[in-house]
């Protein structure tokens, strides 16, 4: 018994092996090397200089950073917000679904997954540009109006729906909401069905036992689309690039920037990690809330 467990443990880690080996070389070290280039500076135009300062983390919360910083919350926020109500009855209509019907319904939850997000981008500003779908729609109706009207309406004005906020927003929520859906889905199957005709039976009502008893049980999946769907949404560069305009760039747009155009690698590495030690903290949050639920359930 004793050899086949060192057999067995020999075959495991040497299956080990190979991702560990990427694991390090291909994530760990690259982005050790980014860690070192945020306690740098430059020194000249193409060499750092690892001097262990602070000055760039200190800089990253000057009004001008430490402002584009609360604005990628807030809308990363607002994203969030906007797919879990959109999500959640998405998800608890593909829970009480028929059979049959309940894959096609996940199928088309995750469909977006099987098109390029550049392309599905481009398909945005196809559909909100001043030329777009929605706008030649609204003109349609408007003519179609006014003509009845005889011109009361006046000539129609385009709706400004790219280049600004509203389309980052609207970008995001597109992008994101199947990283809402799935894990509501997922929570929301695994709901005890006699526990929600009990409450009916009771008199509680539809909505009562919408807020008293679902959500409630649905918690950790609420707790886990958030995560997953606030993260990416912080951390977007591609959306609100293409989307947005001078005053809708978020934190990755002026990190991109930084590595890019300024050529100031260390801090542009700052900026990245004070990201990745933000997400560490939600993380973090998030297993002491789960914590504390399950010790309120025992």
């Amino acid at each position: 018994m004793e050899q086949s467990w060192r057999q067995a443990k020999g075959l495991f880690l040497t299956l080990l092996s190979a991702p560990l080996f990427w694991l390090v070389v291909f994530f760990i070290a690259p982005l050790s090397i980014v860690w070192l280039y945020s306690f740098g500076q430059n020194d000249g135009l193409v060499d750092i200089a690892f001097t262990g300062t602070w000055s760039n983390y200190a800089h990253a919360f000057s009004p001008l950073y430490l402002n584009i910083f609360v604005k990628s919350f807030w809308i990363a926020g607002l994203t969030t917000f906007l797919c879990l109500v959109i999500g959640f009855p998405v998800a608890l209509a593909i829970t009480f679904a028929s059979d049959k019907l309940k894959p096609w319904l996940l199928l088309l939850v995750m469909l977006p997954f099987m098109t390029n997000l550049l392309i599905r981008t481009y398909a945005l500003i196809a559909v909100l540009r001043t030329k777009g779908l929605i706008n030649m729609g609204l003109e349609m109706v408007h003519n179609s109006v006014n003509g009845m009207t005889g011109g009361a309406l006046g000539v129609f004005e385009p709706l400004a729906l790219l280049n600004n906020n509203f389309a980052v927003v609207f970008g995001l929520v597109f992008v994101n909401l199947p990283f809402m859906i799935l894990p509501l889905y997922s929570a929301l199957d695994r709901l005890d069905k006699s526990l929600l005709e009990a409450s009916l039976d009771l008199g509680a009502g539809h909505i009562r036992t919408l807020f008293n008893v679902v959500i409630p049980m649905a918690g950790a999946g609420i707790a886990s689309g958030i995560l997953i769907t606030f993260i990416p949404a912080l951390g977007s560069y591609l959306t609100p690039d293409l989307l947005g305009g001078p005053d809708s760039q978020m934190i990755a747009n002026v990190i991109e920037s930084q590595f890019k155009r300024a050529n100031n690698w260390p801090f542009g590495a700052a900026l990245s990690f004070l990201l990745v030690y933000l997400t560490f903290i939600a993380i973090a949050v998030q297993g002491v809330l789960e914590a504390r639920a399950r010790k309120r359930v025992a």
